[in-house]
């Protein structure tokens, strides 16, 4: 796939750039200001993408505007619009597993598990953790972006790296189209393939998705279907970090091919499908539009009104007749009032609203032969040997909520949103059982029945206050007496010809643990545990400077009954008794039944001056706990770059961006159950950071297209340069990328 796409998509980038550059040509708009970031305000006042066209003014004959929202996957609410994920600024890191702004840390390849290095940002386990660490990848109801397109749109991209070796590539294709105004269909492909730099750590994805919608006055919908297939080749992380830390004690120089990992054929499988509806039905009424007086059409006089009646004799009679002259005067005045009512708008005042979800999941986590028979601390769960086994556990899930919305806007007093709604759930989950052996699987089934109630209050109407609040809780089913209360609040005023936005949130919430915490059966690990509920309280505002682009993040949060994975050690002695030989692995969950405190701070800066642009963020944050809950005391993301446009039509980025945290004990990676897991903190544990990570770029964008050249780690050298505990970053690479829109 590297070779031939590699062939096909780069020299016609190449040869297409230049002749764009000088021909030009131009696609017709709405009136728009421009902006700097890659958008335009529209005549109604309205941020729109203009990615893909231009925004001078000549007219062209095919329409190119499209916006596009994302919805609450609870009740099919539209969110309020957001921008396209296709703009031209940094797209150089649109592929990056860490993220935009580096803020997850990671395996190293692409497509590997991650993790958030902020602790506010880090989601709760839930009963689907296998998918959590893949956000990166994968695609759920509530961030699909829907599109409503005036022409068929599709979007290309492929990026890749390396050779056939190493590689990494990734190729998605996007494609919306409108059925009508208000109804259109899509579909996402996405097919990640990607070899590694270092041994044992290929990571293969592939993602398919299809939505529609239709958002008419009195039915509205949302519909989504996916199935994600991921498979990660694990290797447990190199054998020793001097291969990196310290290349001079080795004899001989090895590249990443040649550092040897613990473990080799060992693989974890998730597929996934996901089946989606959301629909609403409004009950309203008809509300006639103001009309301007000097809109307002005025009657035609009796013999205008008359000549609408065909036929010059019969129009001759009616005239001469007094006795039906004022009937057909009448009939034909109401029928002239029916032709010029004012316009209309439908008020939805209630709506009724059903969601449906459907998933399910299969985990799969299987050695084909390569597990030492030192890196365990006990003999095999379930079969005689540990070397070549497969472990398969299935959740399934289906979810029904029902509501009732009284809907803002339809009356003075009505400014807000208020909810009502019930939520039952069945889960069913298949793990192996101890009764399995070495030549049949026996698998045992669970099964839970959840129901909550809740409600909520939002206000989203308007351009200077948004706020809301919500409530659930669990009625029935393991998990009851669980509940969630949340709230939060955005205000825009204008200070000093600036527009400040204060934004706060809040949630206190009680949550039994997920059914992997409680239950797990492997070969290699197993648990049942019986946990305490874990009770947060989580707080967080925002402070945002429109014109001088500065953001100020504050959160704190507290957790009792802390429940985590953590990693255990247990040394085996040489013979003389005191010499540890190694350490065997071994995987837990644990629950701190006291109070850990998290404090954050995130502060976002970015200058510019003429070409010259500087984007800053920088996060300091504390942790109470540092052996339950490690966190870096600051981390942060600097870009300086410049832009310019060449030959008025070519958009070209060039600049140089860095990654940064400091030392701490970041979270080990648990490979038999594919998810993070903190240091055993008996044990001497290892400390990562104070090494910084730079990127040089190009950028190119015009008209339809844009494109990057990135290396990435250029200032490779000897040093402590890991994503995670004996997970090295990629050795220098050069990556490249493309982009190209279509509209027909």
């Amino acid at each position: 796939m590297t070779t031939k796409l590699r062939t096909l998509l780069l020299p016609l980038l190449l040869l297409s750039l230049p002749a764009m550059a000088q021909t030009g040509e131009s696609v017709s708009m709405l009136p728009t200001l421009s902006t700097d970031d890659g958008t335009v305000i529209d005549a109604n006042g309205q941020r729109r993408s203009t990615w893909g066209r231009d925004t001078s003014g000549v007219e062209r004959t095919v329409p190119t505007e499209f916006f596009q929202w994302r919805i609450d996957e609870r009740l099919g609410t539209v969110e309020r619009e957001e921008l396209n994920d296709t703009l031209p600024h940094g797209f150089q890191r649109v592929n990056a597993t860490d993220g935009m702004r580096g803020e997850y840390t990671m395996l190293g390849n692409l497509g590997s598990p991650r993790l958030a290095l902020n602790a506010l940002d880090r989601e709760r386990a839930t009963d689907f953790m296998f998918m959590q660490p893949y956000s990166y990848f994968h695609t759920s109801p509530s961030t699909l972006l829907y599109t409503n397109t005036k022409s068929p749109l599709t979007n290309l991209s492929y990026h890749e790296c390396g050779n056939r070796q190493n590689g990494q590539d990734r190729f998605r294709a996007y494609f919306a189209t409108n059925i009508d105004h208000v109804s259109g269909i899509g579909f996402l492909t996405d097919y990640l393939y990607a070899r590694g730099y270092y041994n044992n750590q290929a990571n293969s994805q592939f993602g398919a998705t299809l939505y529609g919608y239709h958002l008419g006055d009195r039915y509205q919908m949302h519909a989504y279907a996916s199935w994600e297939h991921l498979k990660m080749g694990e290797n447990g992380g190199i054998e020793d970090d001097a291969y990196i830390t310290n290349p001079q004690s080795f004899p001989r120089s090895y590249g990443s091919r040649d550092i040897p990992t613990v473990l080799s054929s060992v693989w974890n499988r998730n597929d996934q499908q996901t089946y989606y509806l959301t629909h609403r039905y409004n009950l309203g009424f008809e509300h006639a539009l103001p009309v301007p007086d000097s809109l307002r059409p005025a009657m035609p006089d009796d013999a205008t009104l008359l000549l609408r009646i065909k036929g010059d004799s019969l129009r001759t009679v009616l005239s001469a007749d007094t006795l039906h002259l004022p009937l057909t005067l009448d009939s034909l005045r109401q029928a002239w009032q029916a032709e010029h009512r004012p316009p209309t708008e439908f008020v939805p005042v209630a709506s009724i609203v059903h969601t449906a979800k459907f998933k399910r999941l299969l985990h799969d986590n299987y050695s084909l032969g390569g597990i030492p028979s030192t890196y365990f601390d006990h003999d095999a769960y379930l079969r005689n040997g540990i070397a070549s086994f497969t472990d398969e556990t299935v959740a399934t899930s289906l979810q029904n909520t029902l509501a009732l919305q009284l809907r803002e806007g339809f009356a003075r007093w009505a400014q807000a949103d208020i909810t009502i709604f019930a939520t039952h759930e069945w889960r069913r989950f298949r793990l192996p059982s101890i009764a399995t052996t070495d030549t049949a699987d026996v698998f045992q089934t669970m099964r839970e029945h959840h129901l909550s109630l809740g409600g909520d209050i939002a206000r989203r109407a308007g351009r200077t206050l948004h706020y809301g609040a919500g409530a659930e809780l669990w009625v029935a089913g393991p998990d009851i007496g669980d509940w969630d209360v949340h709230g939060s609040t955005e205000l825009r005023f204008p200070l000093l010809r600036d527009t400040v936005t204060l934004a706060a949130r809040a949630a206190l919430t009680s949550s039994s643990a997920p059914f992997y915490y409680r239950h797990y059966h492997s070969q290699t690990l197993w648990w049942d545990n019986d946990l305490h509920r874990e009770n947060r309280s989580h707080i967080e505002g925002t402070l945002t400077l429109g014109r001088t682009h500065t953001s100020l993040r504050i959160g704190a949060e507290r957790i009792y009954g802390y429940t985590y994975l953590s990693q255990v050690l247990t040394p085996v002695y040489a013979a003389d008794g005191t010499t540890v030989s190694y350490y065997t692995h071994d995987t837990r969950v644990r629950q701190h039944m006291d109070n850990i405190t998290v404090l954050s701070a995130t502060l976002s800066q970015d200058l510019h001056a003429g070409i010259f642009h500087w984007e800053n963020q920088v996060t300091w944050q504390h942790t109470s706990d540092d052996d339950r809950l490690p966190l870096p005391a600051i981390f942060l993301h600097t870009n300086p770059y410049i832009a310019f446009i060449y030959s008025k039509v070519l958009r070209i980025e060039l600049g140089m961006d860095m990654r940064y945290y400091t030392r701490y004990h970041a979270p080990d990676y648990a490979p038999f159950i594919g998810q993070f897991a903190v240091q055993d903190a008996t044990r001497e544990r290892t400390k990562i950071g104070h090494y910084p990570i730079l990127d040089a770029y190009v950028n190119f964008a015009i008209k339809r297209v844009r494109a990057y050249v990135s290396v990435k780690h250029f200032n490779q050298g000897t040093g402590h340069y890991f994503w995670a505990p004996h997970y090295p970053v990629d050795p220098m690479s050069i990556h490249l990328g493309i982009s190209w829109n279509f509209y027909d």
